[in-house]
């Protein structure tokens, strides 16, 4: 039996998060009255169940019965019922703008204020997300990216680190992108915007990224970049990220920051414990 507790910021995706689970043979039930929870939990783990995987949505819509939810969690664990939190997050910025284009209210914006109510409602659910098994930032997320990655964590069963990363190559000339984490300037390798038969292509194209790649000094560097990588993102997630930007620019954001985004996207590939996504932000500007 596999008893999922879905939680986390309203606007961060919870209802999809749910969907996605019942798409994947979980039966769900969301947003039950707290007196009842422990009850479903148990009705759920007898072997009379009919379903033996589960989901549960509880969030902020309980208003003060949230804070029994830890009384609830305690008694499961004393009754020996497994169970496991998926906490779904976002940014505020990213928050506040989702109720703007849906011209919803906040569930705590007692005055109206959204920001005011993303703020309480952060520190209502602290405890959980405290104690989450998997934490899903799905500030930068599509529906489908976050179907994959609870695909990994629900169905293929892989060990999840609790961060998403984001590689993302820019143009200096057009601005460093406002959500960087780590920036990296590549401009001092060779550029192929010079190369006439490679002025029009971009890093995606073999030859460019042969061309760039020819060099000792680009692979020094990504090797530099391959490794301080490898050391930080343990760090990041035992420190509690969520969501991380590595941002790689060169000056027009087409030939030599998209080659070693490129590389740095296969290499950190291998790695299936991370979420991960690619991005060319300039790769079709000017």
């Amino acid at each position: 039996m596999r008893f999922v507790i879905v939680t986390g910021m309203s606007g961060a995706g919870k209802s999809t998060a749910l969907k996605i689970l019942e798409d994947l043979g979980y039966f769900c039930a969301d947003n039950l009255p707290m007196p009842l929870v422990e009850k479903f939990a148990e009705l759920s783990s007898t072997s009379e169940m009919e379903y033996n995987k589960v989901a549960l949505g509880v969030d902020i819509r309980s208003g003060i019965e949230i804070g029994a939810m830890q009384q609830v969690l305690e008694r499961l664990t004393g009754k020996e019922i497994d169970y496991e939190i998926l906490y779904l997050d976002a940014q505020d910025q990213v928050l506040l703008k989702r109720y703007k284009e849906t011209r919803r209210s906040h569930p705590l914006a007692r005055d109206g204020r959204i920001d005011d109510g993303i703020r309480r409602e952060r520190e209502a659910l602290d405890f959980l997300k405290k104690q989450a098994d998997y934490i899903i930032d799905t500030s930068k997320l599509l529906t489908r990216e976050l179907r994959g990655e609870m695909e990994k964590i629900f169905v293929n069963s892989l060990e999840y680190r609790n961060i998403y990363i984001t590689i993302l190559s820019f143009g200096f000339k057009y601005g460093i992108p406002a959500d960087s984490d780590l920036v990296f300037d590549v401009r001092f390798l060779p550029n192929p915007y010079y190369i006439d038969e490679l002025k029009h292509k971009t890093g995606k194209d073999a030859e460019v990224q042969n061309y760039v790649m020819k060099y000792d000094v680009a692979h020094q560097f990504l090797e530099k970049l391959e490794d301080m990588v490898e050391f930080l993102l343990p760090n990041y997630v035992s420190e509690g990220k969520n969501q991380l930007v590595i941002s790689i620019g060169c000056t027009g954001g087409k030939h030599r920051s998209v080659t070693l985004a490129e590389r740095l996207y296969q290499y950190l590939s291998r790695h299936s414990e991370y979420g991960l996504k690619l991005e060319h932000r300039d790769i079709l500007v000017g």
